[in-house]
């Protein structure tokens, strides 16, 4: 999103999204995680156009779709958002506990085991 914000400061948008909209695979991780203003979210939806029925998208995140509107600011632009990225999509929901937190579970565990 910065490179992008920073494309719509020296008037080079296209030129960027373009750029992006050329992959064959864009992997995104962690939507919603960090907070996404105004001008962010217009320009994910502008790539998410550039994108749709062109190339594939991955997206990750541990946000329900139903929570999008609090990530990109109004109901209207999540909607818009979530259309074009699930119109032939593969949903893939993991449940369970994080393999990161785990792994340091299973650490102390065996420490304090010792």
């Amino acid at each position: 999103m910065s490179q992008l914000k920073k494309a719509l400061l020296e008037n080079r948008l296209e030129i960027r999204l373009k750029h992006f909209a050329k992959y064959k695979v864009l992997v995104i991780d962690e939507i919603g995680y960090l907070p996404i203003d105004n001008d962010s979210s217009n320009l994910f939806f502008q790539l998410i156009s550039e994108r749709y029925e062109k190339h594939s998208t991955i997206i990750t995140t541990n946000t329900p779709f139903s929570d999008w509107q609090e990530i990109f600011g109004t109901p209207m632009l999540a909607q818009a958002i979530l259309d074009r990225l699930l119109h032939h999509s593969h949903v893939i929901s993991i449940k369970g506990e994080s393999y990161r937190l785990k792994e340091k579970l299973d650490l102390f565990s065996n420490v304090a085991n010792s």
